[in-house]
């Protein structure tokens, strides 16, 4: 069965480089995909194969309020289980250069994820959380739209190789797999 791997973003050039465009820059950096239009979806896609399995990489090129929209016409095309469905996005309670994945959990206040959790009508899609969060935190209404600074830049390129890893373990070994070698791992001291 296919996988849809759904970055997420916000079209335009004055986007092309903020936080909240993690997503997006995180499938360009892992896949340097060639990139083919959607009119009916409203996205931008590109169908490949990882670990042996046919993906369709994909982009909503709605604005990320709307990105339910695009990733529930493509899940209707392909017939696809929500766990057949990985959504990487920025993610501004993870710090730069962290990722977390998840399943079944809320939006967060994440609006893309939130548009796709009331299209699909569900929460047990695969999240690729892309942290997002500087040393020097701002709001998070100013954080996500402001651009990446050079060094960022960098750490979340970097990043696109270690997705990348990660996508290919979920397709191919499962979920749990991958969350145990991606997910930071929380220690609780002892009390005493």
């Amino acid at each position: 069965m296919m996988y849809l791997i759904v970055g997420l973003g916000n079209p335009g050039k004055k986007y092309a480089r903020t936080r909240h465009n993690a997503g997006w820059l995180i499938l360009d950096y892992a896949y340097k995909a060639k990139w083919q239009k959607s009119k009916s979806a409203s996205a931008a896609y590109c169908q490949t194969k990882i670990a042996g399995q046919p993906v369709e990489l994909f982009r909503p090129l709605t604005f990320m309020n709307n990105s339910g929209q695009s990733v529930a016409i493509a899940a209707k095309k392909h017939h696809l289980a929500p766990t057949h469905i990985i959504v990487v996005h920025d993610d501004k309670d993870v710090p730069l250069g962290q990722i977390k994945i998840q399943t079944n959990r809320g939006d967060a206040g994440h609006n893309g994820v939130k548009s796709i959790i009331a299209h699909l009508k569900t929460r047990s899609f695969v999240r690729i959380r892309v942290g997002i969060r500087p040393l020097n935190d701002l709001p998070a209404g100013q954080l996500v739209l402001k651009n990446f600074s050079a060094a960022d830049l960098k750490v979340i390129k970097a990043l696109g190789s270690k997705i990348k890893e990660a996508i290919e373990l979920i397709i191919g070994q499962g979920l749990t797999m991958a969350m145990n070698k991606f997910n930071p791992v929380t220690r609780t001291l002892p009390t005493p």
